[in-house]
């Protein structure tokens, strides 16, 4: 039995008459199918027939043909499926009942409303067949229910294109807000006042990739930043997606970052009062601290993008999002080698950050090539990204972290010297971050040059 016929013999949603309007309207005027085209595809006609017309339809207007009854049946007969469409008769009896002024605008609404319903009980009814199976885990059929009725809602979510008129109508405060600095909306603060300026913070819809070679301090830079963005004045949701360390391991690292407490010490229990006293306040704000962490070992896309939904539900928002790190992450399905398979999961978080509109810092490795590199400066580059060209591509934002003391050991001059490099920037200027690392309690700290103040307290010796 034909897929439409299944469709009109189980009674699922479907509005026969205004398919046969859309089609022939648009053979009375064809200038209507550029507007039909913006919002319908084949599959959303619920027969055979209508959708073969829509596609010869579609080919006549790439071809910059005019559409009519006739030009349409000759391209039925070139494909032979002239008695699939049951022929001329029926492209005359498509315009039968349609109004002098047709309401083209309508029907179309009307074709895609029931074109949804089908497709949500398409989708149901996959589901309840994989649950009766029972071949795959509860977990995965949740998270493929939710990306696939996504899927469904995204349908109906492209926006138009829009005049500058309307982009400053639509911009909270109107006009004088868009113009004027100190009433636009900036990003999220990181923490860091110099990479802020050069940033204007972090953008919803943009996608940070933060690289460097293995104990640079990859996962230092991005605790240091969630925590800020999670504890701040305003604090915001912030997800971390741990698919390296466990989640207990990675809440210690940001106690101690935190407090300013020795990891070691920590570890070994050789602490003092003092030190216990700052670890208990750090616990007491990060208590509080809308911070949440995932460590689940090789998480796919699919599983991040239902997390990340049902979270943004949760907390009626979401700030960050930090993933360590790219390389560990598997896409779903088969691949032909890592590249492909990086570059899937890199666009992937781009458009899951577009989607979301929330600011995603993804960790990355870099290739051996700076530490081979002969003599000379032994900066990341942009090339050394690991595996794929187009996490480049893709990312918004591309910083790498550079320790001149891993290099030169025996210079005590670039002792917990550190620099974040911009090496690109799609919305702002490359440059060079100077930082501070307290190696041991694992955390970046703006230079006191850079605050713009007075010095305060000491920190502790780096021993």
């Amino acid at each position: 039995m034909a897929a439409s016929d299944i469709i009109l013999d189980k009674g699922l949603p479907v509005n026969l008459d205004a398919e046969r309007f859309v089609l022939g309207s648009i053979l009375l005027d064809d200038s209507l199918f550029v507007q039909v085209a913006g919002a319908l595809q084949p599959e959303d006609f619920a027969i055979e027939k209508h959708r073969i017309l829509f596609n010869r339809m579609e080919e006549l207007h790439e071809r910059g043909e005019r559409i009519d009854r006739v030009t349409v049946y000759n391209e039925l007969l070139k494909h032979n499926q002239s008695e699939s469409c049951d022929g001329l008769t029926y492209l005359i009896s498509l315009d039968d009942g349609l109004p002098r002024i047709s309401n083209v605008d309508a029907y179309v609404r009307i074709v895609r409303e029931k074109s949804v319903l089908r497709r949500i009980i398409f989708t149901s009814q996959k589901l309840i067949d994989r649950c009766l199976l029972g071949q795959d885990e509860s977990d995965d059929i949740l998270a493929g229910a939710e990306e696939s009725l996504l899927k469904i809602s995204d349908l109906g979510a492209k926006a138009a294109l829009a005049s500058p008129r309307q982009i400053i109508d639509q911009y909270e405060g109107g006009l004088n807000a868009l113009l004027d600095p100190s009433t636009r909306l900036n990003g999220l603060t990181t923490g860091f006042p110099k990479l802020d300026e050069m940033t204007g913070g972090l953008h919803g819809g943009e996608l940070f990739i933060l690289a460097a070679r293995p104990s640079m301090g990859k996962t230092a830079l991005a605790l240091n930043i969630a925590q800020h963005v999670a504890t701040t004045k305003d604090p915001r949701p912030v997800a971390i997606f741990s698919l390296e360390m466990t989640k207990e391991s990675l809440l210690t690292r940001l106690l101690c970052a935190t407090a300013r407490v020795d990891g070691q010490k920590f570890r070994a229990g050789f602490l003092n009062r003092e030190e216990r006293a700052r670890l208990s306040a750090a616990a007491t704000a990060i208590s509080a601290a809308p911070l949440f962490i995932d460590d689940t070992s090789g998480a796919n896309l699919m599983d991040i993008h239902a997390k990340l939904r049902r979270l943004k539900a949760e907390q009626h928002g979401l700030g960050l999002v930090v993933i360590d790190y790219l390389q560990l992450m598997s896409g779903r399905g088969r691949y032909e080698n890592r590249n492909q398979e990086i570059s899937t999961l890199s666009r992937g978080l781009k458009l899951l950050s577009k989607e979301l509109d929330v600011p995603m810092m993804v960790l990355s490795q870099l290739s051996r090539a700076p530490e081979i590199r002969q003599e000379g400066d032994h900066r990341p580059q942009l090339s050394d990204l690991r595996d794929s060209g187009a996490i480049e591509q893709d990312a918004d934002l591309v910083g790498f972290i550079f320790r001149p003391e891993v290099y030169k050991p025996e210079r005590q001059d670039l002792r917990g010297a550190a620099e974040l490099i911009l090496a690109k920037q799609r919305n702002g200027p490359t440059g060079v971050v100077k930082m501070v690392f307290l190696k041991h309690c694992t955390r970046f700290e703006n230079r006191t040059a850079d605050l713009g103040e007075e010095p305060g307290p000491p920190l502790p010796e780096d021993e």
